[in-house]
C-alpha cells in the first residue's frame, strides 16, 4: 500500500469528541460546553473539544502541583524517567502517520511537511531530552579547602505550556521535552484551532508510564484558560509561543500574581538578505521561496522580508516569482501539495487585508495576492510577492503570518544591516553571499536569535531557538532549554 493510499484511508476517519485530561482522567468541561473543530481543508466539522473553564484550569493546576509535591515523577531516578520518555517516543512513532494526518485535518499544514515537522520532529525532540536526562550534572564551586560549594539543579515546579496552531506537536515537544525531563509537572494549553494531535500525544505519554497528574491538558479559549494559567498563584513557569499582544498580557499577569517566570517566543519579521555575489541565484530564489511559502507562511521564523542588492533586484525577483508561481497550493493531504491551507478564516482575512494595505501604501503585487480554491470550502491563498516596500510600510513592520513576502532593495552591506534591523522583531534572518568574511560580519551584526547562511531553515534540536527585542526571551531546543525549567540551589558547606 502506498503512502498516499494510507493517507487517504485516514482522511475521513471519524474523530471522537475530545475532553480535558486532568489527573490521568479524561472528562468534559465543568460547564459541559464544547468548541466545534473546523477543518481548514474544506470547512467541514471534524469533532468537538471541551471548552475548559477557569475552574477546570484550577483543577489541572492543582493536579500538577500534587504530582510535583509527592515526587511521583521528579522523585524517580533520572534513568527511570528516561526509560518512560523513550517509550513515549516509540508510541508516537508507531502512530506517526495517524498523528500527522490528524494534525493536517486540524491545522492545514501540507502532509509532506507535517510528517517531518510534526510527529517526526516531536519524536526526535522527546528522544533528545530523554537521552539528556541522566547527563545533566551539578557543579562544585572553586572554593577554599575548608569549604565545599555545591550547585544543584532542581525541578522548578508547575509549568504552563501554551502552544500555537502552526506546529503544535513540534513546538509542544520543544517545551514538554525539557520540562518533563527535569522532573516538572505540566499543564498544557493547546490552540483552540489545533488541539487534536496534542491531546493524543498527551494520552500516549500516560500509556508510556508518565504518572497521572504530571501532564494535564486543558482545551478552551485563551482568554479563559490562558488567563487562568497566567494569573494563577501556583504556576511557576509560563512557556508560550504566540503573538506579542498575548505575550504582553502574560507578563502583566505574572507581575500581578506570583511573578512567575515567562518565557516568550513572539514571532518575527525576519529579513532574508541576498547579495549580488551569491553563488547560485536560482537556488537562492527557490530556497527563499520555500522559506516564506512553506506551511503557507505560517512559520514563526519565515523569511517574510527579502532584501536584495540593487544590482540584481529585478533578476532575482523574476526568479523568485517563477519559483512562487510553481508552488502547488491545494489539498494538504495530497503528497504532491507544496503549500496547504491557511489555518482559519480569520487568519485568511487578515492576510488579504495586509495585501490591500501594502498596495494602498505604494507596494506592488508582483505575484499572487488572492484567495484561491474557494469552491473547496477551505482557506487557501496564493503565494504572494510584494515589491517596492520601504521600511515604514506596514508590510515591513508587522508580522503577517501568511504566504506574503515583502521585497526591498539595498545599496551596500551597511544599508542591508540597517534595513534588516529596522523592526521591533529579532527572531531569525538569512544571508546569501559567497564572501566568507561578509557572512561572518552579517551573522554578528544582524540582531536576531538565528541567522541562516546560504540556506533558509533546517536547524535541528541540537541548537537553540529564541529571539531578541520583541521576539521574546528564553530558548527552545538544545541543552539550553533546560535552563528555563530548573532552579539553581547552592549548598555552602563548612568542612
Amino acid at each position: 500500500m502506498s503512502d498516499q493510499t494510507k493517507i487517504d484511508a485516514l482522511r475521513h476517519a471519524p474523530l471522537s469528541p475530545r475532553g480535558l485530561l486532568i489527573d490521568g482522567q479524561t472528562g468534559p468541561a465543568e460547564s459541559g460546553k464544547t468548541d466545534t473543530v473546523i477543518s481548514p481543508i474544506d470547512g467541514s466539522i471534524l469533532t468537538t473539544t471541551a471548552a475548559g473553564t477557569a475552574g477546570d484550569t484550577e483543577r489541572a493546576i492543582a493536579s500538577a502541583r500534587r504530582a510535583f509535591e509527592d515526587k511521583r515523577w521528579r522523585g524517580m531516578p533520572p534513568a527511570a524517567r528516561k526509560k518512560i520518555m523513550l517509550r513515549w517516543a516509540d508510541l508516537m512513532e508507531a502512530e506517526m502517520l495517524a498523528l500527522a494526518v490528524m494534525g493536517v485535518r486540524n491545522n492545514g499544514t501540507e502532509i509532506g511537511m507535517a510528517l517531518k515537522a510534526e510527529p517526526g520532529s516531536a519524536i526526535a525532540t522527546i528522544r533528545y531530552y530523554a537521552e539528556a536526562i541522566d547527563k545533566v550534572y551539578g557543579e562544585i564551586a572553586p572554593t577554599s579547602d575548608d569549604v565545599l560549594g555545591l550547585i544543584h539543579r532542581e525541578a522548578i515546579g508547575v509549568v504552563a505550556a501554551i502552544i500555537p496552531w502552526n506546529f503544535p506537536l513540534m513546538i509542544g515537544a520543544w517545551k514538554l521535552g525539557p520540562a518533563l525531563a527535569m522532573g516538572n509537572s505540566v499543564v498544557l494549553k493547546p490552540s483552540e484551532t489545533a488541539a487534536l494531535s496534542l491531546i493524543r500525544m498527551a494520552e500516549l505519554a500516560l500509556e508510556a508510564g508518565i504518572p497521572p497528574g504530571v501532564l494535564n491538558v486543558v482545551t478552551g479559549a485563551g482568554k479563559i484558560v490562558g488567563e487562568a494559567l497566567s494569573t494563577s498563584m501556583d504556576v511557576d513557569v509560563i512557556a508560550f509561543t504566540g503573538s506579542g499582544a498575548t505575550g504582553r498580557r502574560l507578563l502583566q499577569a505574572s507581575a500581578a500574581s506570583n511573578m512567575k517566570r515567562c518565557y516568550l517566543e513572539l514571532g518575527g519579521k525576519s529579513a532574508n538578505v541576498v547579495f549580488a555575489d551569491a553563488k547560485n541565484l536560482a537556488e537562492a530564489a527557490a530556497v527563499s521561496a520555500a522559506g516564506i511559502f512553506r506551511n503557507s507562511g505560517q512559520v514563526c521564523v519565515a523569511g517574510s522580508r527579502l532584501l536584495v542588492e540593487h544590482s540584481i533586484h529585478d533578476e532575482f525577483v523574476a526568479e523568485l516569482s517563477k519559483a512562487a508561481a510553481a508552488i502547488k497550493v491545494g489539498d494538504p493531504l495530497d503528497l504532491t501539495t507544496q503549500a496547504g491551507a491557511i489555518n482559519n478564516q480569520t487568519q485568511l482575512d487578515q492576510n488579504l487585508a495586509y495585501v490591500e494595505t501594502a498596495q494602498a501604501e505604494g507596494g506592488t503585487v508582483a505575484q499572487g495576492g488572492k484567495r484561491i480554491l474557494q469552491e473547496t470550502g477551505g482557506y487557501y491563498m496564493e503565494p504572494t510577492i510584494i515589491t517596492g516596500a520601504t521600511p515604514e510600510h506596514t508590510i515591513i513592520q508587522k508580522e503577517v503570518f501568511g504566504p506574503v513576502l515583502a521585497v526591498s532593495s539595498f545599496a551596500d552591506e551597511a544599508d542591508a544591516i540597517t534595513q534588516a534591523n529596522a523592526t521591533d522583531y529579532g527572531l531569525a534572518g538569512g544571508v546569501w553571499t559567497a564572501d566568507l568574511s561578509r557572512a561572518h560580519r552579517m551573522v554578528r551584526e544582524l540582531r536576531t536569535g538565528v541567522v541562516h547562511v546560504n540556506t533558509y531553515g533546517g536547524p535541528d534540536v541540537t541548537v537553540p531557538m529564541g529571539g531578541v527585542k520583541q521576539s521574546g526571551n528564553g530558548h527552545d531546543k538544545s541543552l539550553h532549554a533546560f535552563e528555563k525549567y530548573v532552579d539553581l540551589k547552592t549548598a555552602w558547606i563548612k568542612l
